[in-house]
């Protein structure tokens, strides 16, 4: 590789480091969305239960969630290129085991792996990325990473429709092989390591079990909430065991010289301003794809590849807003793109809530590519107020902490707006079918809950029932999913007033944003 060096100069190495990011957030941002539209065929293939499904991809999310702000805390520690290549050789690995899968068992392995290799990777793109461009121009390059990142959701769907059926589900894993190793070389090859020198290598093991343990249990209620029952006794003792796990974590890592959060980043405004932004947006945005995913495949009939194609115009359109966004917030400041793009995301998710039974594709089409523009407006913005209000030496823990909250804000998303779904469906079946249905309070309820897996259905209920059953379900449907869609207006409200009330213009100033002086010290003595 030695040949092409030259290639690579001081003024263009900031561009190739972008490029070598992207590349690794293509395959993790991919993989958030290209197993979905596997899943009937993986079912079919080893043989597995629905429980055995969700946990396909459910098993990702939880460890990907819970280890983003020690993956970037990592990097900050033992430097930020190697925790990156870790992950994706992390990643990659775990790819082929699951690629190989014998066993639905195997394959939630494998993605639990797949999730902890990202971790140390998504931080791990964003950190670096900060290390090599100046405040002045981070914008641009996160508008750019954040239009690769939609790149990615877009292609997804459409790409795992056609190797699920045309190839294998198998090779969905496969394709990240090559684009792993392609990944670690161009990191080895042009990205500089950088590390917090403020910080020594102590790593705060204690604060890594504590925070794991709070996350794990809250993360895991959210995903099961719906399941078990948000009042049952197994996720009241989840959530107990995440508060206690959060107020010792503040203890001990008030009293730690290396924390793994350092909660001095909160002093910022901008900072707090992000994140609950961060929050927000993935709460609204992950709800409203899982919904009007299962919309689309259970009311319009579309197919899977085909629903996920009817995405194509929100993630083409943020591909697109992303950058100019990110070249806006250079030039004006993150605070009234993120204003604006949250606002049209508010007008989105309205649109959608006036969704009925005759709705077509043609008539919530402009919802998607307002949300697509909203989010675009939204996203580099937000990330580039984060990262300019913190250290350069602290980029690793920021984007750690910001990639969380994004994570936990769609988890949240997801399980709120199913459990207010589900509530609704419930209400809609018994003022519907009223006494003649024939269903009982449980069986309306374990109903509701079916609308939202795709096949709903009863068991020993008469072929003429069952078909009025399913005319009241897909009214139903719709009902939830207008409730639901409401409630994602009122937090995007929310987020509308965070962006205008806690983010400002201008970028914070810090010291070591130049190089140090005994760096520079050193860099003389080499010429000399």
């Amino acid at each position: 590789m030695s040949r092409y060096q030259h290639l690579i100069t001081d003024e263009n190495r900031k561009w190739w480091t972008l490029g070598a990011m992207c590349l690794a957030l293509f395959m993790v941002m991919l993989d958030n969305t290209v197993v979905n539209v596997a899943l009937p065929s993986i079912q079919r293939d080893l043989d597995t239960s629905i429980s055995g499904l969700e946990w396909i991809v459910n098993g990702y999310t939880l460890s990907f969630a819970v280890l983003l702000a020690v993956g970037g805390r990592i990097g900050d520690i033992f430097g930020r290129r190697r925790a990156f290549v870790f992950g994706v050789v992390v990643f990659t690995v775990a790819s082929t085991t699951a690629g190989f899968a014998p066993d639905n068992f195997s394959l939630v392995a494998s993605r639990v792996l797949q999730g902890i290799g990202a971790a140390f990777m998504m931080p791990g793109t964003l950190s670096i990325i900060t290390d090599a461009f100046p405040p002045a121009e981070r914008g641009k390059a996160i508008g750019t990473w954040a239009g690769v990142s939609a790149l990615a959701l877009a292609i997804g769907p459409v790409l795992g429709g056609f190797l699920t059926e045309h190839v294998s589900w198998r090779a969905i894993f496969y394709i990240n092989l090559p684009v792993g190793i392609l990944a670690v070389l161009a990191a080895l090859f042009v990205v500089r390591e950088s590390r917090d020198t403020t910080v020594g290598r102590k790593v705060d093991y204690l604060g890594v079990g504590i925070l794991t343990i709070s996350l794990t249990a809250l993360v895991l209620a959210l995903i099961e909430g719906n399941t078990w029952g948000w009042g049952s006794a197994s996720v009241i003792a989840l959530i107990a065991v995440s508060i206690v796990s959060l107020i010792a974590f503040v203890v001990t890592e008030n009293r730690v010289t290396a924390p793994i959060i350092e909660f001095g980043l909160f002093k910022s405004r901008n900072f707090i301003g992000s994140v609950v932004v961060a929050f927000i947006i993935s709460f609204a945005m992950m709800g409203v794809f899982f919904f009007l995913a299962l919309y689309m495949q259970n009311i319009l009939d579309y197919t899977a590849l085909e629903a996920g194609v009817r995405f194509l115009p929100t993630t083409l359109v943020i591909m697109v807003a992303a950058p100019i966004s990110g070249r806006l917030a250079d030039r004006i400041g993150p605070r009234w793109p993120i204003v604006v793009g949250m606002t049209l995301i508010a007008i989105s998710l309205y649109l959608f809530s006036t969704i009925e039974d005759g709705t077509t594709f043609g008539d919530i089409l402009p919802s998607f590519i307002i949300l697509g523009a909203g989010i675009g407006l939204t996203m580099s913005p937000m990330s580039t107020a984060a990262m300019n209000a913190v250290p350069k030496t602290k980029a690793g823990v920021a984007s750690g902490v910001l990639s969380m909250f994004r994570m936990v804000g769609g988890t949240f998303g997801v399980a709120a707006l199913g459990a207010l779904f589900q509530s609704e469906a419930k209400t809609r079946l018994g003022s519907t079918l009223g006494g003649q249905g024939g269903l009982s309070e449980s069986q309306r309820s374990d109903f509701a809950h079916q609308l939202t897996g795709g096949a709903p259905h009863l068991d020993g209920v008469p072929a003429g029932q069952a078909d009025k059953l399913m005319t009241a379900g897909h009214d139903a449907f719709v009902y939830g999913l207008s409730h639901a869609m409401t409630l994602s207006v009122g937090i995007a409200v929310v987020g509308v007033l965070v962006a205008f009330l806690m983010i400002s213009d201008r970028a914070e100033s810090f010291d070591d944003e130049t190089e140090p002086a005994s760096e520079i010290a050193d860099a003389a003595s080499h010429m000399a």
